[in-house]
């Protein structure tokens, strides 16, 4: 499962990666660095670089992956749904909206826009999907949000709690890719897991798989990058 990282590599980094964050001393490149504990969960994210792709050329690639331990749990979630919808989601403590509050939005695109900045992603129940561009014309589309569908007897927390692990590699006009990979609060071992399986996904989306991939640095929100695939 590990695939082309170096294990001893990927373990020495990541320990570093939680060290630093809980405040502790470590060494880079013969460098003594002394940590910082912030007042926040820091993320841990990898940076992937590629080669020998051409952005013009070869074909954008776009894959989604559910990875085993949830990366970033504060995600903010909107649930777009009818009556009994927003009331589960309430239940759950889950912001929602139904049909009558969309209409307010008047479809004015400031507010739409406003509306999608203030959450990472959203669901809507399979009865509310198709009203959604109508009542809120293209914005969430635009923003890279539209919704998740809440198929009927699925059950929201668990659709809300699946999202939140799922990550997405999508191939823009650029050379490198950022992605979350696990959070300083999680254990080692979850997030090697994590890394492992986001590398090897990206790998099976590129046209001649590892060969592609220039290099991969991982790091938490405030602390230094550390090369574990070169």
């Amino acid at each position: 499962m590990s695939g082309k990282l170096n294990t001893v590599l990927l373990d020495k980094a990541v320990e570093d990666i939680l060290k630093y964050a809980a405040g502790e001393k470590i060494t880079k490149s013969g460098v003594t660095m002394k940590g910082k504990k912030r007042n926040f969960v820091e993320t841990v994210e990898a940076q992937i670089s590629l080669k020998n792709y051409d952005p013009q050329r070869d074909k954008r690639f776009s894959g989604t992956f559910k990875l085993p331990t949830v990366p970033r749990p504060n995600l903010k979630c909107c649930v777009l749904g009818n009556a009994r919808d927003v009331e589960t989601a309430q239940r759950l403590n889950i912001d929602a909206m139904s049909v009558e509050d969309l209409k307010k939005l008047n479809k004015n695109k400031k507010l739409v826009k406003k509306l999608a900045k203030r959450y990472d992603f959203f669901v809507a129940s399979d009865n509310m999907i198709k009203q959604v561009p109508r009542l809120l014309g293209p914005g969430l589309t635009k923003a890279g949000k539209f919704p998740a569908v809440l198929a009927s007897g699925e059950d929201m927390q668990e659709k809300v709690d699946e999202l939140k692990a799922t990550i997405k590699f999508q191939m823009k006009k650029v050379m490198c890719l950022n992605v979350s990979v696990g959070n300083v609060s999680q254990d080692k071992k979850d997030i090697i897991v994590n890394i492992q399986l986001a590398a090897n996904f990206l790998a099976s989306l590129l046209k001649k798989n590892w060969q592609n991939i220039g290099g991969i640095y991982i790091k938490s929100t405030m602390g230094p990058p550390t090369q574990i695939y070169f």
